[in-house]
């Protein structure tokens, strides 16, 4: 097939089989998360629909977010697996990455940042942080019975600074947005508010998700304009004005909840005995919560137990990747026990691969299982099951090199080890 045939194929699958609403926008230059509003789970689709539909080959190592930046690098990436011929792009394009790790604590460590202070001890807690599986084996990052208790008490306890609940859940909506509007007003400048709002509602942002709601943690500030808000989104590297009434739209969603004061004015650096029982809370050694997880809701949805079915397979784990960039918090284990031990930058660069790696596969995981939930082809599942076997190998040598850093760190420190526990 050639590239041009491709580029058609692109534009016929995301107009006819997906129905994008967003097709005045379709070029070759087009970018497929900004311009075309699909996220991560929405380009596999995509893609699906090109291998199923139309016969095109996808290998399943080859999806990587390096390849579906645009149309055009994704044409290209295509032509080059089917045609087994090398394309060379005349326009560099920028890679596409869901940047997204965790709301809450990239919030609460923008101050840390700012200060000075070493924020990468309090990523030990996104790595395997809470999730759930709901009744009907849907994997979810975000529901009623998650809470942020663990982080409110550790960042006390490690940086001396109190993270205040503003948000009354036994209130209206209007209430707290009021009083959300009384605190923006009187806060001194050394004062950060942290509100969750649907991003699902906020469609001009720079990056553009079409998961339904999308719950998400910003930081807000008054301006000399009432009618504007600045937003500072760590998580996402963006700050800017929006629209206030938007964003109390976004606020006042009945799918979001929460809201946090807290005072930059007293924050500290972790003491190393804090920093340590810190790891030692959240370090789960014996196992690999999302990987169990994930072959959990597959084993239910192939067996059919519990009234759920294969069909609803793909929305179930629609949110794989969401949860899977967590793990890029073990660049952060890594790189704080790296500095202090004063280790090579090369082997350091080396697990930065590797973490990589387990990420990218959970992308693999979830194209296979979309085929799966599409085609009802049960041989399937071989490829998939070898996949999740893989990725808790993978992820076991992170934990296993990670532990011996921590051991030689607490040496270091002049610490005593003790064995580690399960995350509470």
């Amino acid at each position: 097939m050639q590239r041009e045939d491709i580029i058609e194929s692109i534009r016929q699958v995301l107009a006819e089989n997906m129905q994008s609403r967003h097709m005045d926008s379709f070029s070759e230059s087009a970018k497929l998360n900004e311009d075309l509003y699909l996220d991560s789970v929405l380009i596999l689709q995509l893609i699906l629909h090109l291998e199923l539909d139309l016969g095109l080959s996808v290998p399943e190592q080859n999806i990587t977010a390096a390849d579906y930046a645009t149309v055009s690098s994704l044409a290209d990436f295509l032509c080059r697996v089917n045609n087994k011929v090398e394309v060379v792009d005349e326009v560099t394009t920028e890679e596409f990455e869901d940047v997204k790790v965790h709301c809450f604590v990239s919030c609460v460590c923008e101050s840390l940042k700012r200060k000075g202070i070493d924020h990468r001890p309090f990523y030990f807690g996104v790595w395997d942080a809470t999730f759930t599986i709901s009744e009907d084996f849907q994997l979810q990052y975000h529901s009623d019975d998650i809470n942020h208790e663990q982080f409110l008490s550790w960042y006390q306890r490690l940086y001396g600074v109190r993270l205040d609940s503003w948000y009354n859940e036994n209130v209206s909506k209007r209430q707290n947005i009021q009083e959300m509007n009384v605190l923006l007003a009187k806060k001194p400048k050394t004062t950060n508010l942290m509100v969750m709002l649907d991003m699902y509602q906020l469609p001009e942002r720079e990056n553009k998700f079409s998961q339904n709601p999308f719950p998400h943690y910003v930081m807000l500030e008054n301006t000399d304009n009432p009618e504007k808000l600045m937003v500072l989104d760590p998580d996402f590297r963006w700050e800017g004005l929006l629209d206030r009434e938007r964003i109390l739209n976004a606020i006042a969603q009945p799918s979001v909840a929460g809201g946090y004061v807290f005072d930059e004015q007293g924050l500290k650096h972790a003491a190393p005995e804090d920093v340590k029982a810190y790891f030692e809370a959240c370090f789960i050694g014996t196992s690999n919560p999302l990987t169990e997880a994930i072959r959990t809701i597959l084993n239910a949805h192939i067996s059919g137990a519990h009234g759920v079915s294969l069909s609803a397979l793909n929305f179930a784990l629609r949110e794989i990747r969401v949860i899977a960039v967590r793990k890029y918090a073990y660049e952060h284990g890594f790189a704080f026990f790296w500095r202090a031990l004063g280790l090579v930058d090369d082997d350091f660069e080396r697990w930065c691969d590797v973490i990589e790696e387990l990420i990218q596969t959970y992308s693999s995981i979830q194209y296979q299982i979309m085929k799966l939930a599409e085609t009802k082809d049960l041989s399937l599942q071989v490829g998939i099951y070898a996949l999740l076997n893989k990725q808790n190998k993978t992820e076991m040598r992170i934990k296993n090199r990670l532990y011996e850093v921590y051991r030689d760190w607490c040496e270091l420190n002049d610490l005593t080890i003790e064995t580690c526990a399960e995350a509470v």
